[in-house]
């Protein structure tokens, strides 16, 4: 898997203002801002992104992915 498939997966099912993934071809590293997190706790937001890899973190497809989900406000708020 590529960068760009994690992200196509990613944005494919949760409507992005932005998602971005990085990574080293095991370890990847994946950036989601989107209003559907409003109201969610981190884990739940981190479920629906996990969610959007199907079976490939079961097998082995995508080792690991670290997750940063922000709503628009937390990004604004992260990166002013």
């Amino acid at each position: 898997m590529t960068a760009e498939d994690i992200q196509s997966l990613i944005a494919g099912q949760i409507a992005c203002d932005i998602c971005h993934v990085d990574g080293d071809g095991r370890h990847w590293y994946a950036t989601v801002v989107s209003s559907t997190f409003e109201g969610l706790r981190p884990i739940a937001r981190h479920q629906r992104v996990y969610a959007t890899m199907g079976s490939r973190m079961k097998t082995d497809e995508v080792h690991a992915l670290s997750i940063k989900a922000y709503t628009p406000a937390e990004w604004a708020a992260q990166t002013a």
